[in-house]
């Protein structure tokens, strides 16, 4: 195979590296001990030194070995961007358990099918998030739970207001601490930092990311230490002008995706950087922090890009401090790169990954060639090619359209317990995206369309197959689909079409309250229409392609009256 994209490597970087039989958190434990009184999190203010962080990592991993951890026990983690998060990851690692990262805006059937999928017998859960679990925890098998509070980690004056902003939220909760229920910072502070030796190796599974993947409900990507610790290196290459122990990355990508895991923090604290935590994006508060914190590095998805570029007061705030971004999920509009990178001075790169492949494969050259609407080309010892899309067998020219399909050492080992679907994505050591695309003369790849139904709506993948079937559950809907329409902020909104069954009313208000009960926000439709009849195949299958089609063309049409 002719890799072409070799010529336009930047000159630092190799076109393959050394990877040591090692894992992560060993070689974040040696950065912890190199830069000991570096900060590693900035939380609110409060600081944590490497030194501190490894220190309470190796408590918290000793606490959870006396409870009965053991290597390949399932760990989920279910946290906002905060230290617990991290030092939860890292305890669960080391000890060759398995991290289950899971979203903390999941409702209780959401919750129930990820932990009981993956067989989780402990969980690190947020204090206000506790009475969600009282129905769930019966159906699963989880054995102990680990509770703690933002408060923990804030500096004095926050955790002393924290109490009153709590209740005024609701978000205060009395905890039922007992043997089952623990409580995270006592179990750190009553257990020395001597946890047992790290066993692991480099081939065991380390995680459990949670994705709808290219088809059927979200299911567990299986990701070992190896690939884990090969996404680091390959990132760190990438970039060769990273000052380690001197960066400071702003992380208000969630940790349960797997970008923020991977870009926001492994890599950032195997290169020994500082990670300024942001629990939850909210626009005015975010750029005071940037004005405040000054990161050198924003991994962000284009709509934060999007809601900076557009704040009315931006030029008010000083971002001067960024060097360089790093963005993904979807497409990232030409005159909202060229925007940012004139109000910061920064490098926006556009890359592109699944959480199949740890994520990242593709990355625009840090002084290279960068071209608009491209995701880059692939890095360090990772192939890409487009092939046709019927079999996946023919490697279709340059410039032509066919499925993107990857190889490299990044690329998972396949579903948690899908035998069937992991065949069909792994084959013959490729990983198929299921993205159609195209390759063009100088090895620069670029997303046309995506062969499956996704939707990716403000860098979150979606499938909508989860939300049809929330939609059928209401009592008086007769037929039901999603579907992905263009939208300028999210990249994609989701659009729900609904027809009612014969003697029933029911409005759009109705539709989304019922969503909300039933989906995290983010997978609840923004509009429903409502007709008499849904387009269907002849065997009786709702063609979402065509009710896609008839959106864009709306939307065009409304765009060139503008």
């Amino acid at each position: 195979m002719d890799r072409i994209w070799y010529n336009n490597y930047d000159v630092q970087v190799p076109r393959s590296l050394q990877y040591p039989d090692r894992c992560l958190p060993q070689l974040v434990a040696e950065a912890a001990g190199e830069f000991p009184g570096n900060t590693a999190t900035e939380f609110f203010g409060a600081k944590l030194t490497y030194a501190d962080f490894w220190s309470q990592v190796q408590s918290l991993a000793a606490a959870l070995a006396k409870l009965g951890v053991t290597p390949q026990s399932k760990v989920a983690i279910m946290l906002p961007n905060c230290p617990q998060c991290i030092i939860a990851y890292y305890a669960v690692l080391w000890l060759g358990a398995v991290a289950v990262m899971t979203n903390p805006l999941y409702v209780e059937r959401e919750m129930e099918h990820q932990w009981s999928d993956s067989g989780v017998e402990t969980l690190l859960v947020l204090d206000h998030l506790y009475p969600k679990l009282a129905c769930v925890l019966p159906h699963t098998s989880i054995r102990r739970v680990i509770v703690t509070s933002l408060r923990e980690y804030l500096p004095w004056l926050y955790r002393w207001l924290y109490p009153i902003k709590a209740r005024k939220q609701k978000l205060f909760t009395a905890v039922p601490y007992g043997p089952r229920v623990l409580n995270f910072s006592r179990l750190i502070q009553e257990t020395p930092p001597a946890p047992p030796p790290f066993s692991a190796k480099p081939d065991d599974l380390a995680a459990l990311q949670y994705t709808g993947g290219t088809t059927g409900v979200p299911k567990g990507v299986m990701l070992t230490h190896r690939n884990l610790l090969a996404n680091v290196l390959q990132i760190t290459a990438w970039l060769p002008d990273l000052r380690r122990g001197g960066e400071r990355i702003i992380a208000v990508l969630p940790f349960f995706h797997a970008f923020g895991m991977t870009v926001n923090m492994n890599w950032t604290l195997y290169n020994a950087a500082a990670i300024i935590l942001v629990p939850r994006f909210q626009l005015d508060e975010f750029l005071k922090l940037l004005n405040q914190a000054k990161p050198t590095i924003f991994p962000g998805v284009p709509t934060i890009y999007v809601a900076i570029v557009h704040h009315p007061k931006v030029r008010s705030y000083n971002l001067s401090s960024i060097r360089l971004c790093i963005t993904g999920s979807a497409p990232m509009p030409l005159e909202i790169m060229r925007k940012f990178e004139e109000l910061t001075g920064s490098i926006v790169l556009e890359g592109y990954g699944l959480t199949e492949s740890s994520p990242v494969t593709h990355v625009s050259p840090i002084h290279g060639m960068r071209k608009p609407g491209a995701i880059g080309i692939p890095m360090s010892d990772t192939d890409a090619r487009i092939v046709d899309m019927e079999l996946g067998i023919e490697e279709m020219p340059i410039g032509q359209e066919g499925e993107i399909i990857i190889r490299g050492p990044q690329v998972m080992r396949g579903y948690w317990q899908r035998e069937e679907e992991s065949a069909a994505a792994l084959r013959d050591g490729w990983l198929y995206t299921g993205d159609i695309g195209k390759m063009d003369e100088d090895g620069y790849f670029y997303i046309v369309d995506r062969k499956k139904d996704m939707i990716i709506s403000g860098g979150y993948n979606i499938y909508p197959r989860e939300i049809d079937e929330v939609m059928y559950e209401h009592p008086a809907i007769l037929d039901a689909v999603a579907v992905g329409i263009p939208d300028a902020y999210r990249g994609e909104a989701i659009k729900a079409f609904v027809v009612v069954k014969p003697g029933q009313t029911l409005t759009e208000q109705e539709v989304l309250e019922f969503c909300r009960l039933r989906l995290t926000a983010y997978k609840v439709p923004k509009t429903v229409e409502f007709r008499d009849l849904l387009p269907k195949t002849m065997v009786g299958k709702i063609l979402r392609k065509e009710l896609q089609a008839e959106e864009r063309l709306k939307s065009a049409s409304q765009h060139e009256r503008t």
